[in-house]
């Protein structure tokens, strides 16, 4: 071969970008670490911050609607949500001429529920939970019942064998799989399911557990379907009439 020509062949393969090796943890690290300080910055901003807890209801609400919430201007919601968008912690909903903004799923919900309790744990000097008395008594966390209410009916389900409080690994009974049949639960097909039939969820205004999972979403569906209680249109919370709380307490088994 003509040294020219061997010697170019010899320099183009030795000027050939090099592909990463994955066999280096050291490269792994560099191309597949998650970078979680995209996440924690979009959640950093106070007004997103509003606009993230307004929507741990589970309600889908309207870019006016959590504008008011986070108490800024129409456009300036909009340029929030946008990011919150496009990093994954909102999804959009269009129903007609309207576009509604949700959480983006169960993990979100609970990442910003495990942050609530960080804060109220790292800020002592201020008082736990929510200022509002309602939101304290009874509320919605994303799909299940927390607040005060919802601490009583886990305690409730454990003091009488329906539950076991494992952590957050709650499990749930024989007697209760029977308990929770004979309301029509069917166990079966919630078991059937990816998400958790229990899980407990640390309440950040009582710093104790309240249920969640599927089975914590049944429980808060059925009290609505019951017409025990409403949810409150200007906030997350959950009134319950006077029979209706006296029939929730029956049921769940809650002492007075």
């Amino acid at each position: 071969m003509d040294i020219e020509i061997a010697s170019f062949i010899v320099l183009r393969q030795s000027t050939k970008p090099k592909m990463a090796c994955f066999d280096d943890h050291r490269t792994i690290g560099k191309y597949m670490e998650p970078n979680i300080s995209i996440v924690a910055g979009l959640i950093a901003d106070p007004t997103r911050a509003k606009i993230l807890t307004a929507l741990m209801g589970g309600k889908a609400l309207t870019a006016t609607e959590l504008a008011t919430e986070a108490d800024v201007t129409p456009q300036t919601a909009s340029s929030h949500l946008s990011k919150l968008v496009d990093g994954s912690l909102l999804q959009v909903r269009k129903q007609g001429r309207h576009k509604y903004f949700q959480l983006k799923g169960l993990s979100v919900s609970e990442l910003l529920e495990q942050l609530l309790v960080i804060t109220t744990s790292v800020q002592p000097k201020v008082q736990t939970g929510p200022n509002e008395t309602r939101l304290q008594y009874a509320r919605v966390c994303y799909d299940h019942l927390a607040g005060e209410l919802g601490v009583k009916l886990y305690d409730a389900l454990v003091a009488h064998g329906i539950l076991i409080d494992a952590g957050e690994q709650t499990q749930l009974t024989e007697k209760g799989q029977a308990y929770f049949g004979e309301l029509g639960v069917d166990i079966v097909k919630l078991q059937a399911k990816r998400r958790p039939v229990c899980k407990s969820c640390l309440d950040w205004s009582e710093r104790r557990n309240h249920l969640a999972g599927s089975l914590g979403q049944w429980v808060l569906d059925y009290i609505f379907e019951k017409g025990w209680a409403q949810r409150d249109l200007d906030a997350r919370s959950v009134s319950f009439s006077k029979t209706g709380l006296k029939a929730f307490e029956r049921t769940f088994l809650i002492e007075l």
